[in-house]
């Protein structure tokens, strides 16, 4: 996942119905901007930020629970991060969230989509069920962080032999997701209502010919036999402070469509062109006239978009023009009408290019994530629970993220809040840190106390624990 910030700019969110690297980097001026929203939130918000104090000051301490679990948790990321396993493959990842589940005495069940994982804690008062979602997988990367639990794991990665890494921060959600059981376990009575622990699989997308990540969980019955009444997940990137949180009502994270376009044309000798049709023009002008589909042809002040080709593949020698050629590329959206017109165009504007040149050109589309949204009310209900953990000026709404996550599935199940946890140490410039899938990502491991505490009071106030 790649995934810069854009701009803060209303979006309907009623036509709203792939896995995504971070790389939030919002400039200052548009984070400046962002805490002074902030800010003027929580304002405008007091007398409800008094009353969910009131409403929570009988709860049990979240930040006394995050501290006695820190150590294990830090101490479960390392191992974590030193064994990372991909997608559809974190066979190690589940049994070590198995046998902690069950030594805290939760119904589990494995072997969900592939290798998932899924427990509930049943409260000590009737009510409401909600969820909380840790992904597992690892990416292939090959970690260049001078750490003493560095990853050295390599594995086959589209028939190639590849460094393993959790260049995504997965490892940190999966340690934080089990810190945060142990810390409800220990105050199950107190809730009124039940956990659904879901530690899911293959976010960063199956491996070619197989199905993974949350769309199978849910596919395979997850919610079946009773639906969340709220479903929650968090995010560490490395954009952020450590410590720092931020959330984003609405539409949060894009929509993402991989695309392959197949150029044919007819193979001659270099020198002799004419004798020919050659295709590496032709997706020349593909690539060039598709930039105008976002520039020109669709309403960019209604929700950004973004087309971009990830990939040109074709020929082999310096004096023979190739049949074929195949592009590569990524459609990003947040607009549902605006994703279906997009695609139509791109398959058009392909072809009639293509056919000018006297080659043909077909438009194959990969079907990938919703849009992320956040249920305003939910996410208005929550900001001064995660206020009250990092404080006003730590709590941010960052700006949107073209970036793509499979929590989007479980969003248009229940009602849901998707939350980052910023992870750069101090002195670091969050502007220029390492993103998230990057061979150098790192994290300030002081953070996860943090995130613990957060998702811990957010599950706290959600089942109106007394």
């Amino acid at each position: 996942m790649t995934l810069p910030s854009v701009s803060p700019s209303a979006i309907s969110t009623s036509s709203i119905p792939r896995s995504f690297g971070f790389n939030f980097s919002a400039n200052k001026a548009i984070f400046s901007k962002t805490l002074l929203a902030s800010a003027l939130a929580l304002s405008f918000m007091g007398a409800g930020l008094s009353s969910a104090q009131a409403a929570t000051s009988a709860m049990p301490d979240a930040a006394k629970l995050a501290a006695g679990v820190e150590q294990k948790v830090i101490d479960w990321r390392r191992d974590l991060h030193q064994h990372p396993e991909l997608s559809n493959r974190e066979f190690r990842t589940s049994k070590i969230i198995e046998k902690h589940l069950k030594s805290l005495g939760l119904e589990v069940q494995t072997g969900v989509a592939h290798t998932g994982v899924v427990a509930i804690l049943k409260g000590g008062k009737s009510g409401p069920l909600i969820a909380i979602r840790a992904d597992m997988d690892a990416l292939p990367v090959t970690e260049v962080v001078d750490l003493p639990f560095a990853s050295k794991a390599t594995d086959t990665y589209r028939d190639q032999k590849v460094g393993v890494m959790h260049a995504c921060g997965h490892d940190t959600h999966v340690a934080m997701l089990m810190g945060v059981a142990e810390n409800l376990v220990k105050v199950k009575d107190s809730l009124a209502g039940d956990v659904m622990f879901i530690f899911q699989p293959a976010e960063e997308g199956a491996p070619d010919g197989e199905e993974g990540g949350a769309e199978l969980m849910l596919k395979e019955g997850l919610f079946a036999k009773r639906k969340p009444d709220q479903v929650f997940g968090m995010h560490v990137t490395s954009s952020m402070p450590s410590g720092m949180i931020g959330v984003r009502s609405g539409p949060a994270m894009a929509s993402e469509d991989s695309f392959t376009i197949k150029v044919k044309g007819r193979q001659t000798h270099g020198s002799r062109p004419w004798n020919g049709v050659d295709p590496i023009v032709a997706a020349a002008q593909i690539i060039t006239n598709v930039q105008t589909i976002v520039s020109r042809q669709v309403d960019i002040t209604k929700a950004p978009a973004v087309v971009s080709f990830g990939a040109v593949n074709g020929g082999i020698r310096s004096n023979i023009i190739p049949d074929e050629v195949e592009l590569i590329g990524t459609i990003r959206t947040f607009d549902q009408p605006m994703r279906a017109d997009i695609k139509l165009r791109l398959a058009e504007m392909a072809e009639l290019s293509a056919k000018t040149l006297g080659a043909s050109a077909t438009t194959e589309i990969h079907p990938g994530y919703p849009v992320v949204v956040n249920n305003p009310e939910l996410v208005a209900s929550m900001r001064p629970v995660l206020a009250s953990v990092v404080g006003d000026k730590m709590l941010i709404e960052p700006g949107l993220i073209t970036g793509a996550e499979d929590f989007s599935y479980y969003a248009l199940e229940a009602p849901g809040m998707f939350f980052f946890l910023g992870v750069t140490p101090k002195g670091t410039d969050p502007e220029t840190a390492a993103s998230n899938h990057s061979p150098a990502f790192y994290v300030d491991e002081s953070a996860l106390k943090v995130g613990v505490e957060a998702m811990t009071k957010v599950a706290l106030t959600a089942l109106n624990a007394q």
